[in-house]
């Protein structure tokens, strides 16, 4: 039992648990990121953004809550421990979303909508995968570190806002991070749509459990174990590639949380769709549908190593710790997508 349930199996374990709640989310909860982004522009509806803001709020003072207790090791999160680049940021974010606009669905989705059957998102899982390592450590990482160079965060610059804060204020950390975290999901709750709309802020809530999950368990992994495993949360950029990588050589690579992450959302949208009566297979039969599919998710996938994260990596996990990326990544997507999908309705001629 010990030979299988090795660190790296329970790091997977913990990521499967995360994922399949989000899985779940996605296809029952209708949690997603560019439906919200259309919902908004298009449909004069901000419910789902409203439920995005409530994950988030929930996921921050969950996940400061569990570092106070001793539960979360966040100062190893990746996101605090290197410092931000803000042109990376903005450019990633935009290239994200745009690209995200362009293949109908951010990585997530695609994950999720692939556990409904959908084909024409294994294409999108597929090429956001290897475009990913292509600019992670393939042949334009040269470039991407040139133009945009990260290091660890340097000694006295505060690591993420919540720290900002608690030095101006002289508020604990813990407490400022809390404090932060529910007047985000309060503020977002107070919407004329979703404040009576009980399956919504639940659905909200699950996400945030699925964030907060994943720090507190990999800390708890990390913290006895030898190997060099890292504390983290979800996301689905690189993830997606390493389990790519995974299936193609697992006898000589271990399980890790990326694999069990990427696989839960799977499971997690397919018992959600299953469950709706909703799966059904579906491809792709127009080429130009597809060109567009696989020229998105290319940009996502180059996207989000520049910015170091998705919608669900900077959109959810770094903002539960309150990282300085975090808004700034995610408004750069929202303004990318926003570009995107004006280009797919109208096209580039100017607004009237």
């Amino acid at each position: 039992m010990d030979a299988v349930m090795t660190d790296h199996a329970l790091m997977a374990a913990v990521g499967l648990f995360g994922g399949v709640l989000l899985g779940l989310a996605a296809r029952i909860g209708r949690f997603c990121s560019l439906g919200a982004i259309e919902d908004v522009l298009y449909a004069g509806s901000d419910r789902r953004l409203r439920m995005w803001g409530v994950a988030i709020g929930l996921a921050v003072a969950g996940s400061f809550g569990a570092g106070a207790l001793g539960f979360a090791d966040l100062s190893s999160s990746i996101y605090l421990a290197q410092a931000w680049n803000p042109l990376a940021s903005i450019v990633g974010g935009l290239l994200f979303g745009y690209g995200m606009a362009l293949a109908g669905n951010c990585g997530y989705g695609a994950i999720a909508r692939l556990g409904g059957g959908d084909l024409r998102s294994f294409v999108i899982v597929l090429v956001m995968g290897v475009a990913t390592f292509v600019v992670l450590s393939g042949p334009l990482a040269s470039l991407r570190v040139a133009l945009f160079p990260t290091d660890l965060a340097a000694a006295g610059r505060e690591p993420g806002l919540a720290h900002g804060l608690a030095r101006m204020t002289g508020v604990p950390l813990a407490a400022t991070g809390i404090a932060a975290g529910l007047l985000i999901a309060l503020a977002s709750a107070a919407g004329r749509e979703i404040r009576g709309d009980a399956k919504a802020l639940a659905w909200s809530a699950v996400v945030a459990l699925a964030v907060v999950s994943a720090w507190v368990g990999t800390s708890a992994i990390t913290a006895q174990s030898f190997e060099p495993l890292g504390v983290q949360s979800h996301t689905y950029s690189a993830p997606l590639g390493e389990t790519i990588l995974w299936f193609m050589t697992a006898s000589g690579r271990p399980l890790s949380f990326a694999v069990g992450s990427v696989a839960g959302v799977w499971l997690g949208a397919f018992l959600g769709s299953v469950r709706l009566g909703h799966f059904r297979w579906e491809a792709c039969e127009d080429p130009r549908e597809l060109r567009r599919q696989i020229v998105g998710a290319a940009l996502m996938g180059g996207g989000a190593v520049v910015a170091m994260g998705c919608t669900v990596g900077q959109g959810l996990s770094a903002f539960s710790v309150l990282a300085f990326s975090a808004p700034v990544t995610a408004a750069a997507i929202f303004a990318g997508a926003a570009l995107g999908l004006r280009h797919l309705i109208w096209g580039f001629s100017p607004a009237e």
